[in-house]
């Protein structure tokens, strides 16, 4: 037997990913409007109440309850015995203007010279087990929710679903390869309507039981194999793991009809590990969403993944970390670090992290203007990855409407760009292996 390795994910009905994707869907609203706008927005989410926190540097106005409640709707949580719904619940704002000496070391005269909005260290991480260059753990994780969410906007089976989830993913690896053997163990947990109710001869504990059962059963018989055959769809090998030998958890607890904000309180920041890596590689401990990119725990963090994403596929090592450190105000990074776990180049077995990292630092751009620049990121793109992670996607380019010169217009944008891999010729040169 080889070891085991677990990655969960969290629903877009989870409460704390309903406040991620408040605080991004305002961050774009106010990015719609001012591309160049400072925004800095936390959300909090209850039973029947949004509470919008944070500092902004801006002179657009931004609808904050009309974004929250269109958000909200969107998820899922239309219903009043969801006790949180985007029709009736309170949203309270409590957004204030930026600090002053913040953006003063934000904004310069020159863009170039533009410092990093804070200080602190961040990671990006790659391996090669997945088309992804992600942990398998986590994008089963993701998948198994994204299908389940599918199911619930269909209505058509397992109709007594409610918006909030949660999945983990247990997967066996080789001892020594690291290579993915099989799926070990799968975990869902999904709120549900009480669709048997005690009466009739059934107690409240039976009627719970048969819930739980027909649940099981259901994520068993109908979420699992579309899970794989949406895998098999898209040629993904990560189907093959899916065996017929995997340990099942469904519901544990017993019911789940309390939840969302209702069941649990909810808050922007709190599900960074889903965010990125399921727990491979190292997190810096900086959140994502509601941050515009003039902070670097967003687009650092991003610029970091793009580096060990193109890194993993020029075949430097078949994974790889890379840590950036800013400090406030200042432009460029303070260290750059780079760490080739397994499975390193053959050709590169004389030469040490160190200098794979100097060279990295001078192959890539680091500022946060150039950073911003690169990826587009003062464009209206960040409500797309506040659900089921911020890596791991494909890039994609929507027509947004934004407006420009006091007048609203469509312009294509792209989404997800950190995940391009446009750098591998040139590691591959710089490293000669081509």
């Amino acid at each position: 037997m080889g070891f085991l390795f677990t990655s969960e994910s969290v629903s877009e009905g989870h409460p704390d990913k309903v406040s991620d994707q408040i605080s991004d869907a305002i961050l774009d609203e106010f990015l719609r409007r001012d591309p160049e706008a400072k925004v800095a927005c936390e959300t909090l989410c209850t039973t029947g109440l949004v509470v919008v926190a944070g500092e902004v540097r801006s002179n657009a106005y931004v609808d904050v309850q009309g974004t929250a409640r269109r958000v909200i709707n969107r998820i899922g949580y239309t219903k009043s015995e969801y006790q949180f719904d985007g029709n009736s619940c309170g949203v309270l704002s409590a957004i204030h203007e930026q600090s002053a000496d913040i953006n003063q070391g934000v904004v310069r005269e020159a863009e170039e010279a533009q410092g990093a909005g804070d200080q602190g260290i961040m990671f990006g991480y790659a391996c090669n087990e997945t088309r992804e260059y992600m942990p398998a753990t986590l994008i089963l994780s993701h998948v198994i929710l994204k299908e389940l969410a599918v199911i619930r906007r269909e209505g058509e089976v397992m109709t007594y679903l409610r918006p909030d989830a949660k999945s983990q993913v247990t997967i066996e690896y080789d001892e020594r390869t690291h290579r993915p053997l099989r799926v070990h163990t799968i975990v869902v947990s999904t709120q549900h309507d009480e669709f048997i109710a005690a009466g009739g001869g059934v107690d409240e504990k039976q009627a719970e039981r048969q819930m739980q059962e027909r649940i099981r059963e259901d994520v068993r018989t109908i979420l699992i194999p579309r899970v794989k055959a949406r895998l098999e769809r898209a040629h993904d090998k990560l189907a093959e793991l899916i065996g017929d030998d995997y340990i099942l958890h469904v519901n544990p607890t017993g019911k789940f009809v309390i939840g969302g904000p209702h069941g649990d309180t909810g808050l922007t920041g709190r599900k960074i590990i889903g965010d990125t890596y399921g727990g491979r590689g190292a997190h810096g401990g900086g959140a994502f969403s509601g941050k515009d990119s003039s902070k670097v725990d967003r687009s650092a963090a991003y610029a970091a993944r793009h580096i060990a994403k193109n890194m993993a596929a020029a075949g430097i090592a078949d994974e790889v970390l890379v840590e950036l450190s800013y400090a406030i105000g200042i432009a460029e990074p303070i260290s750059v670090y780079v760490e080739c776990g397994a499975g390193r180049n053959p050709k590169l077995a004389g030469m040490t992290d160190g200098e794979i990292a100097r060279r990295i630092a001078r192959l890539f751009d680091l500022r946060p203007a150039a950073i911003v620049r690169k990826f587009g990121l003062k464009n209206p793109i960040f409500e797309a990855t506040a659900s089921y992670g911020h890596f791991g996607n494909r890039p994609f380019t929507r027509r947004e409407k934004v407006w420009e010169n006091g007048r609203e217009v469509e312009r294509e944008i792209e989404f997800f760009g950190w995940e391009r891999l446009d750098a591998v010729d040139a590691i591959r040169r710089e490293f000669a292996l081509e």
